[in-house]
């Protein structure tokens, strides 16, 4: 079992004082290691890792003013910026001592010491490594999973085209991701709009903090505030512990707010308040917590004219929307569809153990030709699908249905055999197609307004 101090180095070059620590800190320490000599230090370090450092201020160069000490003390910790050093002075002299904890040292041991405060003073240090230590795990827990994700699969992380569409968001994110601009971006369903949200966070400089996403249409009223501002223990029902609302955890990092055109105007002012304060008050509490966060929003809703017909707030519009990035839909770039059909297909064909696959040139041409109503994400279901029904490597149209019910639709339209759902669903789809997704010209045609088309769209998952 280890001992509570850990390893311990301990430098001065008096041989008493090393003796003395020695014999002190082994009862208490797995290893105490001592050294006279500083000029060792680099090679200690770069060869061991110690809990804490026990570093004199004073060697016999310079026996008074604390300099040596602090010449050594820059060197620790340009080796290792984790390190703990607990700084020892036979002086007394505040001031010193403080200088030196303001340069780094974690603490301070008058010496002679008292044996008892000197194990305090060092228990707490540990404690202190020990928290580096967990932050630093963390961290790099973090930076692993990140980048798991992005080699597993999926589009989180992963933004692929070529066209002059995609050329355009990409300069855009490069201009403003290193900034703190508020970012809202514009898209129907499946165009990647999270994926570009991620892709801003880890060209910021907050990349090494925390991306939180928030589904804003799915989270009730009820528990809206809750959610995402925190509460109390005890405030109400099913309250029973403290708990971080997703400002907090999204502190110091990216909070990404997806379908902010759903919030409901009742809770549209709560966000802008918390926005323009940049503060939360947890539910059933009165004090306030500052958040420093970047914040990126997202909605394939017509805010602009939810703005015109007093469903969203003009000055919530103006809150989130400082730089605006607009997603193409798929059928606006399809010399992109190779790249994505390649990228999918190595994933999916390794996932499912199927070799190397390719796709027909055949196959190519319509999946480039059809009008993708779900964007990406309904060519990555696509795709994955395919794959895993496939019968061979090479894939052909007739693995993928909707190609081969698009050629039984233009042979054979009969409304009698679907249901009015269906039937809405179809005729919303021809009138989009029809129109090459011009949203307007697609409402009129077909008696609607942009905001019920937008509506409708959203019902059925297009």
């Amino acid at each position: 079992m280890s001992k509570p101090l850990g390893k311990i180095l301990v430098i001065d070059d008096n041989e008493d004082i090393l003796l003395a620590a020695k014999m002190l800190l082994k009862k208490h320490a797995d290893l105490v290691q001592v050294e006279s000599n500083p000029g060792k230090i680099p090679f200690l370090l770069k060869n061991d890792s110690y809990d804490v450092i026990l570093l004199d201020m004073n060697f016999t160069k310079d026996t008074t003013s604390g300099k040596e000490g602090f010449h050594w003390l820059e060197q620790i910790i340009e080796i290792d910026p984790n390190a703990v050093v607990v700084m020892i002075t036979a002086y007394g002299d505040v001031e010193t001592a403080v200088n030196a904890v303001k340069q780094g040292a974690t603490d301070f041991v008058l010496k002679p010491w008292n044996n008892e405060k000197l194990i305090a003073t060092l228990t707490s240090a540990v404690r202190l490594k020990k928290s580096y230590d967990e932050v630093k795990t963390l961290k790099e827990e973090k930076s692993e999973l990140s980048n798991a994700l992005n080699q597993a699969g999926g589009t989180e992380g992963i933004v692929i085209g070529d066209s002059p569409a995609m050329k355009k968001v990409f300069a855009l994110i490069s201009k403003v991701a290193k900034t703190d601009a508020n970012i809202l971006i514009l898209g129907e369903n499946g165009t990647g709009k999270e994926v570009i949200a991620r892709a801003v966070h880890e060209q910021s400089l907050r990349h090494e903090n925390v991306f939180i996403g928030v589904d804003m249409g799915s989270i009730s009223e009820t528990l809206f505030q809750s959610e995402l501002f925190g509460h109390k223990k005890g405030a109400f029902t099913d309250a029973r512990e403290d708990r971080a609302g997703r400002f907090e955890i999204a502190n110091k990092g990216t909070l990404f707010l997806d379908e902010i055109g759903n919030l409901p105007m009742t809770l549209q002012s709560k966000l802008l308040t918390v926005l323009q304060k940049r503060e939360v008050i947890r539910v059933g509490d009165n004090k306030s917590i500052p958040v420093d966060i970047r914040l990126v929003c997202a909605t394939n809703m017509p805010v602009y004219e939810m703005v015109e017909s007093k469903e969203f707030r003009q000055d919530l519009l103006y809150r989130i929307n400082t730089v605006e990035i607009h997603l193409p839909p798929l059928r606006d770039r399809s010399e992109d569809i190779p790249l994505l059909v390649s990228h999918f297909l190595k994933i999916y064909a390794n996932k499912y153990r199927k070799g190397t696959m390719k796709v027909a040139a055949a196959t190519m041409k319509k999946l480039q030709k059809y009008y993708w109503p779900g964007n990406v994400r309904e060519l990555q279901h696509a795709l994955e699908r395919a794959v895993i029904m496939a019968d061979t490597d090479t894939l052909q149209p007739t693995d993928f249905t909707f190609l081969v019910e698009k050629n039984k639709e233009e042979e054979e339209f009969d409304l009698s055999e679907f249901d009015l759902d269906t039937v809405e669903k179809m005729m919303i789809q021809k009138a989009v197609s029809k129109y090459s997704g011009n949203i307007s010209k697609a409402a009129k045609s077909l008696g609607l307004t942009r905001a019920s088309l937008y509506r409708r769209l959203e019902k059925h998952g297009l």
